[in-house]
């Protein structure tokens, strides 16, 4: 027999409170993402230094997307256990699976090109996504797809390479996202995944009501999963965006334009290469390949290079090594370099 507890007096306003809470902290998290640009130019000006060098560039770049990244990373995380508490992660897989191969995975990739984050913006969702139980290889379309197929991608190349670019750009990027997405996912490699993500998948996996559940204890859900995930990869997210904003102001365009100018095989590999080390979002690396263009650089290679600063970015990689274990990264990286390569080449062929 079930025994009620005592309510006390209090405990009428708790649904009051928590409304509040959370609408005060929406509040909250829409003005800081507003004024991230604001905050950074901000920090700059008490240190006393420009963007016009080298060092305040980067440090610009550190001071906007270090709380850009925890922002998103925060809300996105608090949803998603929210709404975890609405689906029963059996049917969340279903859903994104597919009753046929790749299903899930062009849905994946389909909401990659409308949600404009780079590569390390876009991992939060990703962690969410394996989180709620997605499967593997679908989350990873979406990862990929969301940095390197956007709409400010396509708007920029169409501005200033024709239609002709943007639609072969959005072909080749969603192909790439989509298979790479379903070889991971063919390989089953769950288990690479590091323990304390098996152990949330774990726990999500245990039967429990969803649909007798209050508010209050779906956002007490949202709140664990940010104590769960977020304090366990906000080291890594600082040292990868502090080696990314190193290497966004100090890297030389006239560098880069002495790999890429050769028409020799080699030059495609070379700028991939070149590329994955570097990170910046593509509205950040679209000016870049024009300036590359200009001096004689070519559309493929350029745009190979492209791709590989926002998806195999070397900053992702080191948030992502909080999630996965080194083998499933390896397999990410090399599967996405392939696809990357092959669109490389094939621009170069049909341009």
């Amino acid at each position: 027999m079930q025994v009620d507890a005592p309510h006390s007096p209090h405990d009428a306003y708790r649904p009051l409170r928590w409304a509040g809470g959370v609408a005060l902290a929406t509040m909250l998290w829409v003005a800081a993402y507003a004024y991230l640009s604001e905050f950074a130019d901000s920090v700059l000006h008490l240190l006393g230094l420009s963007r016009a060098t080298a060092l305040g560039e980067a440090l610009h770049f550190f001071f906007y997307d270090t709380p850009k990244v925890l922002l998103l990373l925060t809300g996105i995380v608090f949803v998603m256990g929210i709404v975890q508490t609405f689906f029963a992660p059996e049917r969340t897989r279903a859903l994104l699976s597919g009753r046929r191969t790749g299903i899930g995975n062009i849905l994946a990739a389909s909401l990659g090109i409308v949600t404009p984050f780079c590569s390390c913006s876009a991992v939060p969702l990703f962690i969410g996504f394996l989180s709620a139980g997605v499967p593997l290889g679908v989350t990873f379309s979406f990862l990929i797809a969301a940095p390197m197929v956007n709409e400010i991608a396509l708007a920029l190349l169409f501005g200033m390479f024709g239609w002709q670019v943007a639609v072969l750009y959005l072909g080749l990027g969603l192909l790439v996202a989509i298979v790479s997405g379903i070889v991971i996912g063919k390989l089953n490699m769950e288990r690479h995944l590091e323990d304390w993500v098996q152990a949330i998948q774990a726990r999500a996996d245990q039967h429990y009501e969803h649909d007798t559940l209050t508010w209050i204890e779906r956002g007490e859900a949202g709140l664990a999963h940010i104590r769960e995930i977020v304090i366990k990869v906000l080291p890594y997210i600082i040292a990868g965006i502090a080696l990314g904003a190193g290497i966004h102001g100090y890297v030389p365009e006239d560098f880069m334009a002495s790999f890429m100018g050769k028409d020799v095989w080699w030059a495609v590999p070379a700028a991939v290469v070149l590329g994955v080390p570097m990170y910046t979002n593509a509205a950040g690396i679209i000016p870049i390949v024009e300036a590359l263009i200009g001096k004689g650089a070519a559309l493929g290679t350029v745009l190979a290079f492209m791709m590989s600063v926002i998806a195999l970015s070397a900053p992702e990689m080191i948030i992502l090594r909080k999630a996965l274990k080194p083998r499933l990264i390896a397999t990410f990286a090399g599967v996405v370099a392939c696809g990357i390569l092959l669109v490389g080449y094939v621009f170069n062929l049909v341009l």
